[in-house]
């Protein structure tokens, strides 16, 4: 993927989009679009961020200890440490506009 590439997010239920960069977070993307996905600790373990993705693919910078086995089967991930790797959809209804 080319590193200026640029990956369109939706966030359901709210049908809201944004462009992410694979080379951030999807949590940071997010923040700078004016969108807030809940967090508290930004490092992959307390959980706070936890979404389901519908669709797309990430990858990850770091092991994070935060979802069991059957979590990341069931499609959850943690946009704190989360790099999208190509157009996705999120499942998060806790999210809101900054």
């Amino acid at each position: 993927m080319a590193i200026d590439a640029t990956i369109s997010v939706t966030i359901l239920p709210k049908q809201w989009q944004f462009d992410a960069s694979p080379n951030q977070p999807l949590l940071k993307s997010a923040a700078l679009a004016g969108i807030t996905l809940p967090s508290s600790c930004r490092n992959g373990t307390c959980r706070t961020c936890i979404s389901r993705m519908a669709a797309g693919q990430v990858r990850y910078l770091i092991e994070w200890p935060g979802l069991s086995a059957e979590e990341k089967r069931d499609g959850y991930i943690l946009p704190c440490v989360a790099y999208p790797q190509s157009d996705m959809t999120l499942e998060n209804r806790a999210a809101h506009r900054a």
